[in-house]
């Protein structure tokens, strides 16, 4: 599974991002797929995920500002972020589970990982 991550960029706080997520090789529909992020001396931490029943699961700090969004057929993963902060502010990398289990908040529990877009919020 390779995957390919763009939409990064520099916004201002308040406003909003979409980062997407191609996904090609043996890519399933039931692999979870999800976004990390990891700011600068900080460890990798779980955003959002979607399991191919749409069911998603996100952190605390994101919920009600970003939605993540999955097509199985054109193997695209999205991420809608709005009202963005400062400390939204890190490198987001898609990720695939190809387990058959529930959505998993660690980042060993991915297999593969896209190469990471830098997202930056000023203030």
């Amino acid at each position: 599974v390779q995957l390919q991550a763009s939409g990064g960029g520099l916004v201002q706080a308040g406003g909003s991002l979409r980062l997407s997520c191609a996904a090609s090789g043996r890519t399933y529909s039931w692999h979870i797929m999800g976004w990390f992020r990891q700011a600068p001396g900080k460890e990798r931490e779980f955003v959002a995920a979607v399991k191919w029943t749409n069911t998603t699961r996100y952190a605390d700090s994101v919920k009600g500002r970003f939605t993540i969004s999955r097509d199985i057929a054109k193997k695209t993963l999205s991420l809608q972020m709005n009202s963005l902060k400062k400390e939204d502010t890190a490198v987001y990398y898609c990720a695939v589970d190809s387990s058959r289990t529930p959505i998993g908040l660690r980042a060993r529990s991915y297999d593969y990982w896209g190469q990471g877009t830098q997202v930056t919020v000023s203030s």
